[in-house]
């Protein structure tokens, strides 16, 4: 995005419940956000009646795959709207301040918040992230949790430092991953749990019984940022290595690739075909082709069948590297 742009939308649509009186001092909330997740959120807060006094977000991005401005948002519910590419910037940071917030929500912001942004609202910055926090912080979370295979996850939510994914947990929901989960589905289950989370710490927040559980900066790990290779299949992975790589990237994702006559075909499902009859067959070796977007492929020590692709005309018996 270039430069920056302030919406200031008129507020005589509102439509929202007032809950003044309902859990004491209403708090006045600053919402920060621009992918799925963070219009969901923001949605369920407003559909909830709370009180949503600006909103910080983008109108496009080249970064985020799952990018939702919430413009919309501030359209229908009457909330003034700031859209920036610097939410660190002095522009943002008067746009806060002059809202006077209790609370900043930042749900779905790739970029860090900087401390004197931190150091407004009196309640705190309130981030989150998809694991099971201290353990699995930084980058892409639901998809290094396919990826490798995890069978649990987590919905959490912190109150943000300066650090990343270190601060003190408020809300904490275990997520299961079924096999059969890819990124589409599991990012639901997500969200429906968030959904839940948030209301709820939301009215503690309002009645003064929020309770912070501090993280151990020792315990847990980070993961790192993924690149462009960390999604190419690699036909001598195994059969549950391809799989588990291709359910992590599909919709809302970018999508596994492999490469075929130097262009790049991405996966979006396949399955693993667990037989031994090709046994002694090498890994990339097309051992048929039903369409070009369907066609079983060996793979280390077992069998991918791909079932949605882009097309990809094949050959029986020829070999993917």
């Amino acid at each position: 995005m270039h430069g920056q742009e302030v919406l200031l939308y008129p507020k005589n649509n509102v439509r929202r419940a007032c809950r003044i009186g309902m859990f004491g001092k209403l708090k006045k909330i600053i919402f920060i956000g621009c992918v799925e997740s963070s219009y969901v959120l923001l949605e369920c807060l407003l559909q909830h009646g709370f009180s949503v006094t600006g909103i910080v977000t983008l109108s496009r991005s080249d970064i985020n795959s799952d990018f939702r401005s919430l413009e919309p948002l501030a359209v229908e519910y009457g909330i003034d709207c700031l859209c920036t590419d610097n939410v660190n910037g002095a522009e943002t940071i008067d746009f806060v301040k002059t809202r006077e917030p209790d609370l900043i929500y930042c749900f779905g912001w790739s970029r860090l918040i900087g401390k004197e942004l931190l150091m407004i609202p009196p309640l705190g910055v309130i981030g989150f992230h998809p694991a099971a926090l201290p353990s699995n912080r930084g980058r892409h979370p639901l998809i290094w949790a396919l990826v490798l295979g995890l069978e649990k996850t987590a919905s959490t939510f912190f109150i943000m430092d300066e650090g990343a994914d270190t601060g003190d947990i408020i809300s904490q929901r275990e997520i299961t991953i079924d096999y059969a989960d890819d990124a589409g589905t599991l990012y639901k289950k997500v969200l429906e749990a968030a959904k839940s989370q948030v209301i709820d710490f939301t009215e503690q927040f309002e009645n003064d019984s929020v309770k912070r559980v501090k993280q151990d900066a020792d315990e847990g790990n980070t993961w790192r940022k993924r690149n462009k290779t960390d999604g190419q299949i690699d036909w001598r992975m195994s059969a549950g290595g391809i799989y588990n790589l291709v359910r992590a990237l599909t919709h809302p994702y970018v999508g596994a690739h492999f490469v075929y006559k130097d262009k790049e075909i991405k996966v979006w499902k396949c399955r693993e075909v667990f037989s031994s009859e090709y046994n002694n067959m090498e890994p990339g070796k097309v051992l048929l082709v039903n369409s070009p977007k369907d066609f079983m492929v060996k793979a280390n020590d077992g069998v991918i069948h791909i079932l949605d692709c882009d097309e990809a005309e094949l050959k029986e018996g020829e070999y993917l590297r």
